[in-house]
């Protein structure tokens, strides 16, 4: 039992896990691509049109599902 707890690797501790990793974190950091205006301004109007029609779809659904509902019920 003894000699299993030996071949066991041991954890650093918990400053040096933090501090690992801020390191990666800024590591990672270093890695981030900033767009330009051009890839901001498009990408942005690509998500403003990807919401309007997720909500012309979820309006839709809720006026064709609340007319089923009153067609059966009502």
């Amino acid at each position: 039992m003894a000699k299993a707890r030996k071949d066991k690797p041991r954890k650093p501790n918990i400053f040096m896990r933090i501090g690992l990793y801020i390191k990666q974190t800024f590591n990672e950091l270093r890695k981030v691509v900033t767009p330009t205006g051009k890839e901001l301004l498009s990408w942005s109007f690509a998500v403003f049109v990807f919401v309007l029609i997720l909500m012309a779809l979820v309006t839709a659904m809720d006026f064709g599902l609340g007319k089923l509902v009153l067609l059966v019920f009502g």
